[in-house]
């Protein structure tokens, strides 16, 4: 059951008219990953935009819509959840459940057993509410 179906093909549509930004010089040199790294020399040809052709460089105006921020590709929103407490604050049919790096496995099995009760969406659960690890 996907949520904000909308929002989700908005942000794909301002994803369509955004560049693939790599790092520069990666297709020259193979040490290079393609993944993206500001330039930062004074005389960096990107960084002036002296030359067409360059590929774009990262910036503010690329970024998705506003109410799509934050936004799971399952449309849900993305919640940190450290205890019940927490998961008391959310609501099931637009919140997602994410547990923090730092819930131990005790907690965590009181936790899903809550949040299946309440029928959240849980996308790093790691065990099951029966207990046995998945």
């Amino acid at each position: 059951m996907t949520i904000n179906k909308d929002l989700l093909a908005k942000r794909e549509e301002a994803k369509e008219n955004k560049p693939d930004f790599v790092r520069p010089e990666s297709w020259r040199y193979v040490r290079l990953q393609t993944n993206w790294r500001k330039p930062k020399g004074i005389d960096h040809h990107q960084r002036k935009q002296k030359s067409r052709g360059r590929p774009g460089l990262v910036k503010v105006g690329y970024g998705g819509p506003k109410d799509a921020r934050g936004l799971h590709p399952s449309g849900f929103t993305d919640n940190l959840v450290y205890n019940l407490n927490d998961l008391e604050k959310l609501d099931p049919k637009k919140d997602g459940v994410r547990f923090g790096h730092g819930v131990g496995t005790k907690k965590r099995k009181e936790i899903i057993v809550k949040a299946i009760e309440q029928k959240f969406k849980i996308f790093n659960a790691r065990v099951s509410a029966s207990g046995s690890k998945s």
